[in-house]
């Protein structure tokens, strides 16, 4: 089995969610030995939430759960690319397929180019 390099980057390395058929990058996270082994264990992504500190697989709230696919690692054995299939259609927190959904333009400006999939008031609720 790899052993992926957790130490170089302070125990969290990227994690990239691709959607498996169509190659959209969806999110990019973080995961720890333990987010790795459960995601290896249950075929579900599962990631660290920085801001909450702890586990945190994803869709757990909201029911947009993505399951592994394929897992690619790279060269330095740091960074790794989750190829999922995207259950609930969006990825993002704020309601759409990818968290990519706004593109910069060349005078500055930010346009959003993504669909909202999901309002997240009527989804996540904050205890």
């Amino acid at each position: 089995m790899i052993k992926l390099d957790f130490e170089k980057c302070g125990g969290l390395i990227p994690a990239i969610a691709q959607d498996w058929k169509t190659g959209d990058v969806l999110m990019l996270a973080y995961i720890n030995e333990e987010s790795w082994q459960e995601t290896l264990k249950s075929g579900f992504a599962t990631y660290w939430s920085r801001s909450r500190s702890k586990l945190w697989k994803k869709g757990e709230e909201s029911g947009n759960r993505q399951v592994i696919k394929e897992i690619l690692v790279d060269c330095d054995e740091d960074t790794v690319i989750f190829k999922v299939d995207q259950i609930g259609g969006a990825a993002c927190h704020e309601g759409y397929r990818s968290c990519f959904f706004r593109k910069l333009e060349k005078d500055g400006s930010v346009h959003v180019i993504g669909e909202r999939i999901f309002d997240p008031a009527k989804v996540y609720h904050k205890k």
